[in-house]
């Protein structure tokens, strides 16, 4: 019997991580998308001087909405990933994600 380790799928055998960065390289617009609605959200929040924090999975449901069809393969486990992304691209963003010590790769 194998062994799993964390964040490895039973049927493909690779990390979340691994199946993200698929993922992303396959679907480029929704980074974009992603990164637009955290735009508007926080721009909207000190512009009413309401939150100043996003959260992904509530910008991963505007994405949904918003897509007629939605995007296959958008996996909630993507969302600390995402997050990341945005932090690193947008240092200035940090303060507005919470993010959690990762356990898997």
């Amino acid at each position: 019997m194998p062994l799993a380790f964390p964040g490895a799928t039973r049927a493909s055998g690779r990390t979340i991580t691994e199946r993200f960065h698929a993922f992303d390289a396959r679907n480029p617009h929704v980074y974009r998308a992603l990164e637009r609605l955290a735009a508007r959200r926080l721009a909207a929040g000190r512009l009413a001087a309401g939150a100043t924090r996003v959260g992904v999975k509530d910008l991963f449901e505007d994405l949904r909405r918003q897509l007629p069809f939605g995007v296959v393969g958008l996996n909630n486990n993507f969302t600390a990933l995402y997050a990341r992304r945005l932090i690193n691209e947008h240092p200035h963003w940090a303060s507005a994600f919470e993010l959690r010590r990762r356990r898997a790769a």
